[in-house]
């Protein structure tokens, strides 16, 4: 299984994740505020979550994206951040406590250290979460391992790539008609990697055509990553 590496909290590669600036800011509010309040039904309340709409600039979620087509906005408008609480319920690092969000004490051992966040939570999030869970497609995850995956879009995102030509490389010619394997190409190996910081999407002037959007790796990933082929233009 492929490792990240450790990367020190004052890199700046680390700017180029989207979950550790939302990890970070997160933890740094509720290290300042004591938590962070809940609905009834357990999920961040709407003074957080038009805070963080602002504060994380979250590509394809900034704030003038989810207001373009929400008036209020509630944790369930803002997918990265109902991720966000989820992994971290999940992993333990805060929980619920008397209407409010908290930090455990592992939890709070991450605030202030950008580096450690990546190391922890990013591996957890792209090797261990079920991406199909998290689509609208309830198949089983898509075929391929990580090790594959990560090697292979070493070499073909080296220069930019368009979700098109991705989609050919792994899994060949899409037949006519709406391609499902491509939609759940991005869902499950192209959008992780961009929320965590490895690739970067470009959108396409028709934006909702991942077909035609360009994948690039960022610094992050050449910092983050010993892989089996390291950048050179040749399948292994």
């Amino acid at each position: 299984m492929i490792e990240f590496k450790k990367i020190p909290d004052d890199h700046p590669a680390l700017s180029h994740s989207p979950m550790v600036r939302g990890l970070v800011k997160t933890c740094d509010y509720i290290a300042e505020h004591g938590g962070i309040g809940l609905t009834p039904s357990k999920a961040f309340n709407r003074k957080f979550v038009e805070w963080a709409a602002g504060e994380f600039d979250w590509p394809g979620y900034t704030e003038a994206d989810l207001y373009a087509i929400n008036k209020v906005l509630n944790e369930i408008d803002f997918p990265p951040l109902k991720l966000l609480h989820g992994l971290m319920n999940l992993m333990k690092l805060g929980r619920h406590y008397k209407g409010q969000f908290r930090l455990t004490r592992s939890g709070q051992a991450l605030v202030g250290h950008p580096g450690q966040i990546f190391g922890t939570v990013v591996p957890f999030f792209v090797f261990r979460v079920n991406h199909a869970s998290l689509s609208r497609f309830e198949d089983e995850p898509i075929l391929g391992n990580w090790d594959i995956f990560l090697n292979v879009l070493n070499v073909e995102t080296e220069d930019g790539a368009r979700g098109a030509d991705l989609r050919r490389v792994f899994y060949g010619e899409p037949g006519s008609g709406y391609d499902k394997m491509m939609g759940r190409l991005y869902a499950e190996v192209l959008r992780p990697l961009c929320w965590a910081g490895l690739l970067k999407k470009e959108e396409s002037a028709t934006r909702y055509r991942t077909e035609e959007a360009l994948f690039l790796k960022t610094p992050l990933w050449k910092v983050a990553l010993a892989l089996d082929i390291d950048g050179g233009h040749c399948h292994g």
